[in-house]
C-alpha cells in the first residue's frame, strides 16, 4: 500500500502527548524530528526560482500627447530587449495618435504633428510589439504611467492584456538611492548618477536605452540585499528593513507543499510555529512588506533557521502545528501555548454542591468548558449564580446545620437558599442543585431567560454598561456549556474512522480516538480504501480514555477534529462506543458513489 500518512511528529513532552502514528513514515519528517532540522533536499529549478541573469527584460518607454491614458494617446514606442546584460534587440516606431500633438508636447519631445501624420496607428503597431515583448518581463521608469497607456491601447485594439510581470525602476531606486546621492529619482538624474551610456532626451528609444543602464545599476545594488532571482524582484521595492530582507535565504530549500514550519533562534530555540498550504511561499512572505506585525518582524530578526515538516493534508498540518506549539511554547505564538491553564467550571460533588473553577475534570461531576482564561470561567460562574441561587461560600457544609448557625448576607438578599442554616437535610437546595446541573449539561433556558430579562431591564433603565457586563457573562456561560456538550460525545468515543472524498476517486481518511487524531492517510483511486482503513486502525496511536467531557488531547485539537467531521461530504466508516452495552460498531463501505452501512452488535 502506498498511502501517504501522518508520522514523524517531533518528540513530545507529557503535556503534548505522544505522536500521531500511521502506516508509513514520511522520511523527511522523521529526519527533521531527530536532528531538529529539515532533511536535505535536492532542489528543483522551480524551487530555486529564476536567476536575474536568465530573465529576459523588455525595457519600454512611451511618448504621449498628454498625461492621462483616458484622454491622451501614444505618439512613440521605444523598447530594448536585454538578458544577462546583453542587448538582444530594439524596437522603435512613431505612432499616429489620431489627434494633433499639443505644442508644449512637441517642444518637450521634438515630435510634431507632421512627424506622426504618416505613422501607423497604434492598432497596427501593437502586433509587432506583442511579438517583441512576448514572454519577457516589462520594465519602465515610472511604470504605472507607461503600463496604463499600453493597457488602454490594448483594450482599444481588442487585445487581452498579456499579464506581464512589471518592474518599476523608480520604485527600485527609492529603495537603494538615498537623497544624499541624488535629489530626486528622475530618469535624467539617475542616468547621470550611474553614468549611463545614453543621455535621456524625451525620445522613446533613447530613454529606454538609458533606463537599461539604470536597471543594471539598480540590480547590482539590490544583489547586496539578497535580490538575485526574479521572485525576489517582485518584492524588492517593499519598505522592508535591510536586515530583515537579508534573511530571505532562510526560505531557500523549503518545500512548496502543505505542512508546518518552525523558526529557530539561538541555541535552536523554537521562536514561532506556523502552518501553510505552501511552506516556501508562506515563509518568503515574512521577509516582505506584506508582514505588518511588529512582533513577528522582531522574531525574524532573531531567527537563524527555518525547518519544515511536510504534511499530507491541511488537517494533519493544523494538528501538528498545535502539538508543536504545546510542546515548545514558542514565545512569538500567542494561541494554544499553555493547555494546562485552561479551566473548567465544576458543580462539586458534596451534600450542598457549589460551583468551582478547576483545571481537571473529575468523574461524576457536572462540568462546562474548557475556558481559555479564568476570567471567562468566572463570568460563566456569575451567570449561573445570577439565575440559580447556589451557595457561594467555599467551605464544605454538613447535611444538618449545628444549632445557632447563621446565614450570610447573600441569603438575606434572596440570592442563596442558605443550606448552612437548615437543621435537617435541605431538600429545596437539592432542587436548586438539579436546576444548576440541568443548565450545565442540558437545557440552558433557565440561565438564558433570567439573564435576558436582566439585560432588558438594564437597557430600559439606560444602564448600558451594566447590560454589557451581563451580556458578557451570558456569552461566556453559553460558550462553555456548548463546548462541553460538543466535546463529550467525541471524548467518550473510543474509536471513530471517517473519510472525505479527495481528488478524483480518492479519500482522506482519519482515525480519531477519544477526540484525538490518532492516524490519517490519503488513499488514491487505485487503492482499496478499506485496506487502508484496516492498516490505519491497526497502527494508530493508543489513546487512554479520558474523563469526559475532557478530550484526550488539547481542547483546540478536539475542536479541529470536530470541524473536520462537520464539513460537507464526510462519511463515517466506523464508530465504537465502549460505554454502550453491547458495543455498537458501525462499519461503512467506501464506494465511488454510495455509502452502505452495516451495524454489528458485540464486544
Amino acid at each position: 500500500m502506498a498511502a501517504r500518512t501522518v508520522t514523524g511528529m517531533q518528540r513530545t513532552t507529557q503535556a503534548a502527548g505522544t505522536p500521531i502514528r500511521s502506516v508509513h513514515t514520511l522520511e523527511p519528517a522523521r529526519r527533521a524530528d531527530e536532528r531538529g532540522t529539515a532533511a536535505p533536499l535536492q532542489l528543483g529549478f522551480d524551487e530555486l526560482g529564476t536567476p536575474l541573469q536568465d530573465v529576459t527584460f523588455v525595457v519600454v518607454d512611451l511618448e504621449t500627447t498628454g498625461g492621462s491614458a483616458a484622454s491622451s494617446s501614444i505618439t512613440e514606442i521605444g523598447a530594448v530587449k536585454v538578458r544577462g546584460g546583453e542587448v538582444l534587440g530594439e524596437f522603435q516606431t512613431l505612432v499616429n495618435p489620431g489627434v494633433a500633438v499639443p505644442a508644449f508636447i512637441a517642444r518637450l519631445t521634438g515630435i510634431s504633428s507632421a512627424m506622426v501624420a504618416t505613422a501607423p496607428p497604434v492598432e497596427a503597431v501593437l502586433p509587432s510589439f506583442l511579438e517583441f515583448a512576448h514572454g519577457a518581463v516589462l520594465v519602465a521608469h515610472n511604470a504605472p504611467f507607461d503600463v496604463s497607456f499600453l493597457r488602454a491601447a490594448y483594450q482599444r485594439a481588442g487585445y487581452d492584456w498579456p499579464g506581464y510581470t512589471v518592474v518599476d525602476t523608480v520604485a527600485l531606486a527609492r529603495r537603494v538611492v538615498t537623497r544624499d546621492e541624488a535629489p530626486n529619482h528622475k530618469l535624467s538624474t539617475l542616468a547621470a548618477l550611474f553614468r549611463a551610456t545614453v543621455t535621456p532626451d524625451h525620445r522613446a528609444l533613447a530613454d529606454a536605452r538609458a533606463t537599461v543602464d539604470v536597471l543594471h545599476a539598480l540590480l547590482g545594488r539590490l544583489a547586496a540585499f539578497g535580490v538575485t532571482h526574479l521572485e525576489d524582484l517582485a518584492t524588492a521595492a517593499d519598505p522592508v528593513p535591510p536586515d530583515v530582507r537579508r534573511k530571505r535565504h532562510l526560505a531557500d530549500g523549503l518545500p512548496d507543499a502543505p505542512g508546518v514550519y518552525l523558526f529557530h533562534g539561538p541555541d535552536e530555540e523554537v521562536l514561532y510555529v506556523g502552518t501553510s498550504t505552501s511552506i516556501r511561499r508562506r515563509v518568503r512572505s515574512y521577509f516582505t512588506a506584506s508582514e505588518k506585525r511588529r512582533r513577528i518582524t522582531e522574531m525574524v530578526r532573531i531567527a537563524h533557521r527555518v525547518s519544515a515538516v511536510v504534511c499530507a493534508t491541511p488537517m494533519e498540518a493544523q494538528v501538528r502545528e498545535l502539538r508543536l506549539i504545546t510542546e515548545h511554547s514558542p514565545r512569538y505564538n500567542r494561541r494554544s501555548r499553555f493547555p494546562e491553564r485552561m479551566t473548567w467550571v465544576r458543580l462539586t460533588d458534596e451534600p450542598y454542591p457549589r460551583l468551582s473553577i478547576v483545571r481537571e475534570v473529575r468523574e461524576g461531576s457536572a462540568h462546562i468548558g474548557p475556558f481559555s482564561s479564568r476570567r471567562q470561567a468566572q463570568e460563566a460562574v456569575d451567570a449561573l449564580h445570577d439565575a440559580v441561587p447556589l451557595r457561594q461560600c467555599t467551605r464544605r457544609l454538613p447535611r444538618s446545620a449545628p444549632a445557632g448557625s447563621a446565614s450570610c448576607a447573600l441569603a438575606e438578599m434572596g440570592r442563596c437558599s442558605a443550606p448552612c442554616t437548615a437543621p435537617v437535610v435541605d431538600l429545596a437546595y437539592a432542587r436548586v442543585a438539579d436546576d444548576a446541573r440541568t443548565a450545565m449539561l442540558g437545557d440552558p433556558e433557565t440561565v438564558v431567560d433570567a439573564l435576558a430579562a436582566r439585560i432588558a431591564q438594564l437597557s430600559r433603565e439606560e444602564r448600558y454598561e451594566q447590560a454589557g457586563h451581563v451580556t458578557s457573562r451570558l456569552t461566556s456561560y453559553l460558550d462553555g456549556a456548548s463546548r462541553a456538550q460538543r466535546l463529550e460525545p467525541l471524548a467518550r468515543c473510543s474509536q471513530l474512522v471517517a473519510a472525505v472524498p479527495h481528488g478524483v476517486g480518492g479519500w482522506e481518511i482519519v482515525v480519531v480516538r477519544h477526540a484525538r487524531l490518532a492516524a490519517t492517510a490519503l488513499c488514491t483511486a487505485l487503492q482499496d480504501p478499506m485496506q487502508v482503513v484496516e492498516s490505519l486502525v491497526a497502527t494508530a496511536e493508543d489513546v487512554p480514555a479520558p474523563v469526559p467531557p475532557a478530550p484526550a488531547c488539547h481542547p483546540h485539537e478536539a475542536e479541529l477534529v470536530l470541524a473536520w467531521l462537520e464539513q460537507p461530504g464526510v462519511r463515517l466508516v466506523e464508530v465504537s462506543d465502549p460505554l454502550a452495552s453491547p458495543v455498537r460498531s458501525a462499519r461503512a463501505h467506501l464506494g465511488p458513489g454510495r455509502l452502505s452501512v452495516r451495524v454489528a452488535e458485540g464486544a
